[in-house]
Formats: C-alpha cells, structure tokens, sequence
C-alpha cells in the first residue's frame, strides 16, 4: 500500500535537525515545524518565499480572524522566529515587533467530588484509568500516555516522570489505590515497554503495540465523560492537573513540595492554581461575614 504521509522537504528537514540540535523535545520539534506549515498554507507560497509584509499580514489574519489564544500565538511566534533566524539566518522585523495577547485566566478549578463524579463516566478501561493515573500524580497528558513499565517504582511508590517538561526529570508519590489500578490494567496486555500502548485495529495487539496510547483519544474519552457527567464547566484533561494543587493544599501538602511534583520553576506558576480552594474560600467567607457583622448596629 502506498504511504499517504506527504515526503518532508528539504527545508523543513533542516528545519527539525537545527530543532535537535538546538535539544528542542520532539514535540516542540512537531509545533514549530506546524506553525512554518500554517504560515506557508495562509500565503500560498514556500516559506522561505515569504516576505516581511506577508508575515505581518498572517499575524494580524490570527490575531484578527482566527482569535488564537495567547498560548497558541506565543508557539507560533517562536516557531517562526526559530525558522527564520536559525534555518535561514534572515531575521525579519516584524518576528522583533510582534508580541503574543495578554492574558488574565485563572485555570478552571473542579472539585474532588467534581473529578469523581467525571472519571466514574468513563467507559472504557484504559481511559479510566490513564485518567485517574494523570489526576492522582498531578502528570501532564504527554507523560501520562507514554509511561513506560520501568518508570514505575512500586518499592518506593513513585512514579520517575522523564523528560518532562523542559527535559526535567522529576519523582513524583504514587498513591497505593493507582498502583493497584495500573497493575490490574497492565496484566490485560502486559505490553513490555508501555502501560498505556496504542490500541491497534479493533482494538487489540496491545501486547505487540509499538507506540503509547495516542493523546487526542484521552483528550476524546475525557470530553465525553465530562459531557456525560452534566457538570457544566469548560474543564479539559489539564484541569485534573490544575485541580490536583488545590486538592493537596487542602490536605496539608506543603506549596513547596507541590511545586517540586509539578516540575515547575516558579512557585508562581504552581500558585495559580491555587485561586478557588473550598477551605480558603470558606474561611474567607466566615472572616467577611465577622467582619461585616461587628460593623452592623
């Protein structure tokens, strides 16, 4: 059968290899190179065709038409910033001038009972269970999905997360009910490499599967649980992670030691989603209504 996939060019080859050489993660290798793709697909032409004017006008077609969220402009900025400067060494103006949106979100919070309620609606064992993995460990999609066997440490009860974000390594505690849950499901392909292997046609040859579970399929099942749920939320499979702070806070876990689970750099960064914890909101409201109550006559 003749392969569909589109042979890579020449420039976008040199592209990926100043990627690696540069020790960028494959996958900022894959957004980088998508957003070169995109630039060439609005202009109609080879990127290295393009000229200053018609980069600006494909910035000011997503900020205007697309409403890319700032998230989304910042990996297209630095993808092409990237491509232009260190593949074509012809560093345009516009890539210095052009800044991503300013954005003010907080991170949508679910409550414990919120998480239960959406995991209880997933049908499918390997979801349920990767998703239940990704909230009790406070993991990324990406390092839940490709987890492999040897990273789990039963003797000590954590996971070993690597790479993570930014090629950091990281150990984070292993709670005994998720081990449980990752060994019942492991013994139903006892993949050699994965705990999450890729399903293949119909569902099987888990045992012989090559690559980890694909991450838009989790992304899928979670939509689907969440809609079957009836919690009406704009929640996506990163909220488990941004909910998992919060959820230690009120436990007693130290911010700091949250921090160093999470991989973050900054406190900061762990800090935001610490915004809507019940227990601080509710000592909050008492303190108001004392307050508000010895102003009263």
């Amino acid at each position: 059968m003749t392969s569909l996939r589109k042979p890579m060019t020449p420039l976008r080859k040199r592209m990926i290899e100043d990627l690696q050489l540069q020790g960028m993660s494959q996958r900022t290798q894959q957004m980088y190179a998508r957003a070169v793709q995109q630039l060439a697909q609005y202009s109609h032409k080879s990127p290295d065709l393009i000229d200053d004017e018609e980069l600006r006008q494909s910035f000011l077609h997503v900020k205007n038409d697309k409403n890319w969220s700032r998230s989304a402009s910042t990996v297209a900025l630095c993808g092409l910033t990237f491509f232009y400067e260190h593949t074509l060494k012809n560093p345009w103006p516009t890539l210095r001038f052009i800044r991503a949106p300013k954005e003010k979100k907080l991170p949508v919070i679910l409550s414990v009972e919120e998480v239960r309620t959406i995991l209880d609606c997933l049908r499918l064992p390997r979801y349920r269970v990767c998703l239940n993995t990704l909230y009790s460990c406070g993991l990324r999609l990406s390092e839940g999905t490709s987890l492999p066997v040897t990273d789990i440490d039963s003797s000590r009860m954590k996971i070993h997360v690597r790479p993570g974000k930014g090629g950091k390594d990281r150990l984070v505690p292993l709670p005994p009910s998720t081990l449980q849950l990752l060994r019942q499901y492991w013994v139903t392909h006892r993949n050699p490499v994965w705990i999450f292997p890729a399903p293949g046609r119909g569902e099987h040859l888990l045992s012989t599967a090559d690559p980890p579970m694909p991450r838009n399929r989790v992304q899928d099942a979670f939509r689907a649980a969440l809609k079957a749920s009836g919690i009406n939320t704009r929640a996506h499979v990163h909220t488990l992670r941004h909910s998992w702070v919060p959820h230690l806070l009120e436990a007693g876990v130290n911010l700091r030691l949250i921090q160093e689970y999470l991989g973050h750099n900054s406190p900061h960064t762990t800090s935001l989603s610490t915004h809507l914890t019940i227990r601080a909101e509710s000592l909050a409201k008492d303190v108001i209504d004392r307050l508000l109550g010895a102003l009263t006559w």
